[in-house]
């Protein structure tokens, strides 16, 4: 389908201006164009030069002035029709009628009316000057210019819809990039913070044994060198096909996780599939986020992290003992265990979270190997 941009671009236009005017110049097509209005042929002179001069030269600047350029078109034509040159030229009318609907924006209504009262104008003139045509003829040469204005007006709605779809697409793309760095934000900064706040808290009970303060403290210093480092990371690349942030991810955070008072159990098999794709990212973030739901809301209590890398995906399984709380169920923001599931599901896993019957909690995910974001 022929487009606004093809139609109108920098170089057709002007291309089919040279074009119309050289073609009217040879010899052999002189009398062989338009014929409108009955007007007996007569040989060319110098006011057949200015007929076809006006015709074709708008065409290239069509696209900044149409409204304009039609009007000299139009003029070009009336000219060209009642001094019977009947010029190649004509075909520039029907292309720059087509050019004014597709580009004109405001009054189209106007315009379109006046295009039909000058229409009667020259067939009034060609009533008086000569012996005229059949009314018929008029008629459809009339339907012939509104059928070029009504595929100019069709071209135009199906631009300004494709306009609409990529602007929704981009919104929707932008929102959906927010809301993925959201994420992102949330499980980077939740778990290094609140491992520190842990780590913290319990340095205030440590003063009486200064080489554990101090291996505490250095814990809290190394949480935040390492947030550091995921943030860096984050912010660098942005794309989730990227790896982990490390090559020992898992291990680094379940020790980070013990040092922050938490007694974690982790057991790690097979080797990552390759290419994995975005399945390690989203299996390091649903560790992460576990994890830091079980120093948030059941610090101290036991838990096992086992990482199970298959050759199509990825399986993870998380049990706290004893959590105490159903917030762990889910993030209220939608950031937390809310926003795994939708990953998870977006790669074509399976994800679950929820506390057992024995007051535990358990977050389970499989994520195929290899799917992009």
């Amino acid at each position: 389908m022929l487009t606004l941009r093809r139609f109108g671009g920098p170089v057709l236009l002007p291309l089919l201006g040279v074009l119309l005017f050289a073609g009217s110049l040879v010899p052999s097509l002189h009398g062989h164009g338009t014929q409108v209005g009955g007007m007996p042929a007569r040989p060319y002179d110098a006011l057949a030069i200015v007929a076809i001069a006006l015709q074709c030269a708008p065409l290239l600047v069509c696209r900044r002035w149409p409204v304009a350029c039609f009007a000299l078109v139009a003029l070009g034509f009336a000219l060209d029709q009642l001094r019977g040159y009947h010029s190649f030229a004509g075909t520039a009318l029907p292309i720059a009628l087509l050019n004014v609907s597709l580009l004109l924006e405001r009054r189209r209504r106007v315009t379109a009316g006046l295009c039909s009262l000058a229409l009667v104008s020259l067939v009034i003139a060609f009533s008086l000057l000569g012996p005229g045509e059949p009314m018929v003829e008029f008629v459809m040469f009339y339907l012939a210019l509104v059928l070029v204005w009504g595929i100019g007006v069709g071209l135009r709605a199906t631009r300004l819809a494709e306009a609409e779809r990529r602007r929704r697409v981009a919104e929707e793309t932008r929102t959906a990039e927010r809301t993925r760095i959201a994420r992102e934000l949330h499980d980077v900064v939740t778990h290094h913070v609140t491992a520190m706040v842990m780590q913290a808290e319990a340095a205030r009970y440590l003063t009486a044994a200064p080489e554990r303060l101090e291996q505490n403290l250095t814990a809290v210093a190394d949480t935040g060198r390492r947030a550091i480092t995921d943030l860096r990371h984050l912010l660098d690349v942005l794309s989730p096909d990227h790896g982990m942030p490390a090559a020992d991810g898992f291990s680094t955070l379940v020790e980070q996780t013990r040092r922050a008072g938490q007694p974690v159990e982790y057991t790690e098999k097979g080797t990552p599939a390759d290419p994995a794709g975005n399945a390690g990212p989203v299996a390091y973030r649903v560790v992460q986020e576990a994890l830091t739901n079980a120093l948030k809301y059941a610090h101290g209590s036991r838990t096992s992290v086992q990482v199970h890398h298959g050759e199509k995906e990825i399986t993870v399984e998380i049990d706290t003992e004893d959590s105490g709380s159903v917030v762990m169920a889910s993030g209220g923001s939608g950031r937390g265990l809310d926003g795994l599931h939708e990953r998870v599901e977006v790669l074509g896993g399976d994800f679950s979270a929820g506390k057992r019957e024995d007051g535990g909690f358990s977050v389970r995910a499989r994520i195929p190997a290899g799917s992009a974001s």
